[in-house]
């Protein structure tokens, strides 16, 4: 069969109505008698609650109810571990403490909820927060990594001896033993800074409690609904039936959006419940920033040996990774941290080890990139300074070390997030590289331009850098696939989508099995009463699990069709033609059935359905893989570097990436060139800041620095790989965060290679004018 739409630049279905204004978002959504949530947040990052006093909030004209954490009585607990415990790692310590919906007896982070004020509208919601009266007493902040971990005078947790979340070690080989045998040995501290996803749409949420039919109905953008209904069910005592959460159009999730354990989950629909009344929340922008996880800010202790002819025998790697206040999404990002670091690379021993820490800050889960770009971040950046310390170009040490085709699939030992031991599946590595060096004009770099621009007076730098992406984790995901009497076909999921170009793709995959057009394919996703099983949105997993149960699902109505249309035509079903939207015989293509008459034989009304054939043209189907899929690439990039305000632009970005089968290149790249933005943006714009108070220094995008289309490389050149994985039958691999990962080693190499003269050494991951001017005077003064 000849694939008509994989593989194709098919403009994407859903375009029409996000670019025509039609789109409906969560804000959009208006229910009759709907009530206005706000929530009154702390000031203190750490205190003990002595007395919350509404009792003048709840005399204003409008509000109609105020709670605290006392007035949910026994609803009030911790919330779920939403990502269980790390038991698959032999010896790893974990102290679940997840995240409560709101703050009784102590406060742990700013922006923690204290009330809910529930009125006529928003806006008398939020100026009763004048009237409620709060008694705390401060307490010193937990905010230093490092010294949070060693010291146990002040705790985030009173019932735990000490500020640790968990501790993970995993070791491939004997790192001591290689690095007794190494010739050189390089040791760093490097920070991998704190950021926010930034969405943008922030986080919203509808509930309406339906006392006659007893069900609930939720709108809510979150990236796994399929959690949320189960949660909201266990929570009310209702049963997952009498629960539907619907995911309208989102306006991007990057991450945070997966966590389905606070306020406004847990508290919201119980409110609907109590006051039998519908209840809308929409958060606002510094909300966002306060009480919206976020990601990055980890520590680390690296150390590389090797031979002097640049073999690399080993790498350690201790660090620390900030949770936050609470760890309710456990392990995610510094497991996929510990799989990432020596991810492109030979390196036979590894000791890598996380401290978890406890801090007075946000929680900290998943943001675009969620663990990877730190691994990579820190593995690039020591290659560079093995490279110096050898008196190599950082492109040959590379050369000399990254895995090809011919040691695939690869091994690494390390267990990751979906608690199976890292297998790379397919790839090549070493000619990601090759070909993003010859992309970019390496030797006419070095050679040519670069000294060409030095006798100019421009600071002209070139970085180049390997990475990878774990994609495509389990457990599983499904669907559900129709033709309806209309000829037309749909398919369901539980997957939500946050702009990925979903409805496009799946309809693509679903679009070739059948043989009808792609525009005949509705594709709904996120709802739980058209679709009840699934994981959520995360990982880069979409193209790949959904794409594939789309697959499997889509054959078996093709055989369907077959098996009803052999029936009907009362011949062989290998004498059968399928053509588009229709049924014939060979040879006979004037005796036609449409799919849609077809679909209304797979039902009949009368008769005997012979045993175990199934009415309808319709079919489920799950693919759940034994272990990610791992996608691969290189990047490129030529910086130059203002030499007055060291304000940094991207001259050229090359990419090379290989995610496989590619199911739309057009999507593809946008997904790349999204990712690339936030790659950009979190090494030369972004960073959260608390200071030693706990207090957030960077909670509006006045102080928050998000990159602009202007700030973007005039051109985003990107090179394809077809490397397909093994893994599933399409030969698909995930590609969401690719964009993400590298951008912030290259940089660094780039701006290194552009001060070559002087010893610069960069060892954090988010710079902006000023942090470069003291890294470059620091290195001309030493």
């Amino acid at each position: 069969m000849t694939a008509k739409y994989l593989s194709q630049p098919i403009k994407r279905l859903e375009d029409k109505y996000l670019l025509t204004g039609n789109a409906r978002y969560v804000d959009d959504i208006e229910v009759p008698g709907v009530l206005h949530a706000a929530f009154l947040r702390s000031d203190y990052a750490h205190a003990k609650i002595n007395k919350i006093d509404v009792s003048e909030a709840r005399k204003r004209p409008g509000v109609v109810a105020v709670f605290t954490a006392e007035d949910f009585g026994d609803f009030w607990k911790p919330g779920p571990l939403q990502v269980p415990p790390p038991t698959a790692i032999a010896g790893s310590k974990f102290n679940a403490r997840t995240i409560v919906p709101i703050a009784k007896d102590k406060i742990r982070y700013s922006g923690e909820a204290l009330a809910v004020v529930i009125a006529e509208s928003r806006y008398i919601a939020e100026d009763a927060f004048d009237d409620i009266i709060v008694d705390v007493e401060p307490l010193p902040a937990v905010i230093d990594l490092e010294k949070a971990w060693e010291d146990t005078s002040v705790l985030v947790h009173d019932d735990l001896p000490s500020n640790m979340a968990a501790l993970v070690s995993q070791e491939v080989g004997n790192y001591e033993e290689a690095k007794k045998n190494a010739d050189v040995v390089v040791s760093k501290r490097m920070l991998v800074e704190h950021v926010a996803g930034a969405a943008m749409e922030n986080r919203g949420f509808v509930a309406k409690w339906d006392e006659q039919d007893q069900q609930m109905t939720i709108w809510a953008n979150t990236q796994s609904p399929l959690t949320v209904r189960g949660s909201v069910a266990r929570n009310l005592g209702l049963a997952e039936s009498q629960v539907r959460v619907i995911t309208p159009y989102i306006g991007g999730g990057f991450g945070p959006k997966v966590m389905t354990s606070l306020s406004d989950d847990v508290l919201i629909p119980w409110i609907a419940k109590k006051l039998n009344r519908p209840i809308k929340w929409t958060e606002d922008r510094r909300e966002n920033f306060l009480a919206t996880t976020s990601e990055r800010d980890q520590i680390h202790h690296c150390e590389i040996a090797l031979k002097k002819d640049g073999t690399i025998l080993g790498f350690k790697d201790v660090f620390y990774h900030n949770t936050g206040a609470y760890d309710s999404y456990g392990m995610t990002v510094p497991l996929n941290t510990q799989t990432h670091t020596i991810s492109n690379y030979r390196v036979p021993n590894f000791y890598t080890e996380i401290r978890m820490v406890f801090t007075n800050t946000m929680v900290v889960t998943p943001v675009r990139g969620a663990g990877r770009s730190e691994g990579v971040f820190v593995m690039e950046r020591m290659i560079d300074f093995a490279a110096k310390k050898l008196g190599m170009d950082p492109t040959e040490l590379r050369l000399k070390n990254l895995l090809t085709a011919e040691e695939m699939p690869h091994k690494t030992g390390i267990i990751g997030q979906d608690f199976v031991a890292n297998v790379l599946d397919s790839g090549d590595y070493l000619d990601n590289y090759q070909k993003c060096l010859k992309a970019v004009d390496y030797e006419k770099f070095r050679k040519e331009i670069q000294p060409k621009a030095r006798k100019e007076g421009k600071r002209l730098g070139i970085g180049v850098v390997a990475f990878t992406e774990g994609t495509a984790v389990g457990p599983y995901e499904g669907c559900k696939v129709t033709i309806s009497t209309n000829g037309k076909v749909t398919m369901a999921t539980g997957y939500s989508t946050q702009g990925q170009g979903h409805q496009t793709v799946f309809a693509q995959i679903i679009a070739d099995q059948l043989n009808v057009k792609v525009e005949d394919v509705k594709v709904i996703t996120g709802d739980t009463g058209s679709f009840a099983w699934g994981a959520g949105t995360f990982a880069s997993r979409g193209a790949t699990l959904v794409g594939t149960a789309s697959y499997l699902a889509a054959q078996k109505v093709r055989a369907k069709i077959f098996a009803t249309a052999s029936k009907a035509f009362g011949v062989p079903e290998d004498e059968i033609e399928l053509g588009e939207g229709f049924v014939f015989v060979k040879g006979k293509p004037e005796n036609k059935i449409t799919l849609g008459d077809l679909a209304i034989k797979a039902n009949p009304m009368r008769g005997v359905v012979e045993p175990g054939v199934e009415p309808g043209l319709e079919a489920t189907a799950y693919y759940g893989p034994p272990h990610g899929a791992t996608g691969s690439g290189a990047l490129a990039v030529i910086v130059s570097v203002d030499p007055e305000t060291y304000k940094v632009k991207v001259e050229r970005f090359v990419m090379v990436d290989d995610c496989g089968t590619i199911i739309n290149p057009l999507i593809l790249d946008g997904q790349i060139d999204g990712g690339v933005s936030m790659g950009i943006g979190n090494t030369l714009y972004e960073k959260m800041v608390y200071d030693e108070n706990g207090q957030m220094l960077t909670a509006s995008f006045m102080d928050y620095l998000m990159p602009q289309a202007t700030d973007m490389p005039k051109k985003i050149e990107i090179i394809h790989q077809h490397n397909k994985s093994p893994l599933n039958p399409l030969g698909i691999k995930g590609i969401g965060e690719a964009g993400a990962i590298p951008p912030g080693p290259a940089i660094c190499q780039a701006l290194e290679d552009a001060f070559s003269e002087i010893p610069l050494e960069i060892l954090e991951s988010n710079l902006n004018p000023s942090i470069i001017y003291d890294y470059v005077k620091k290195a001309r003064n030493s």
